[in-house]
């Protein structure tokens, strides 16, 4: 199976992440590095390049840009997708993680669980608009779509 074996993010425009979302960040590429499903599909007159790939993160002319190489850095592939589709999603994930990390702090288990379920599902939705957006260009299993719709988050300011 192929799959990522390096992630970079280049977040270098943005502002400085809270304790929590930074946390959020290593713990999904830590994730996406130890399980994940991403292969590029070939394309007309064009046989597909085998992985392992290195992704590379960004967001350049108010698009998200999947950059990918191969191990040794040789580039595959460049994806730009618009970031409308995203916003919507971003903007409830990264509210219901604002409300989830201080019920952790205040609130009682059932009420945590329960923001949890909402987080949940928010960030399935994104992971969902993450596949289509990406339908054609690479295929990626639902794990690997969810870790990788939480570092789009991490590039689209909310």
């Amino acid at each position: 199976m192929t799959r990522l074996i390096r992630i970079d993010l280049d977040d270098s425009a943005l502002p400085t992440a809270t304790i929590e979302m930074e946390q959020e960040r290593r713990v999904a590429i830590f994730d996406l590095l130890e399980d994940n499903s991403f292969t590029l599909p070939g394309r007309e007159g064009v046989a597909a390049r085998p992985g392992p790939y290195a992704l590379s993160l960004a967001v350049r002319d108010r698009r998200l840009v999947f950059d990918i190489a191969t191990q040794g850095g040789d580039p595959v592939a460049e994806f730009h997708l618009a970031m409308g589709p995203f916003r919507q999603a971003v903007k409830d994930y990264s509210q219901i993680c604002s409300s989830y990390f201080e019920a952790v702090r205040k609130l009682p288990t059932a009420q945590i669980e329960a923001i949890d379920m909402a987080r949940r599902g928010i960030h399935n939705e994104g992971a969902r608009t993450l596949m289509e957006r990406l339908d054609g260009k690479a295929n990626i299993d639902i794990d690997t779509a969810r870790r990788l719709f939480t570092l789009v988050c991490a590039l689209i300011p909310d």
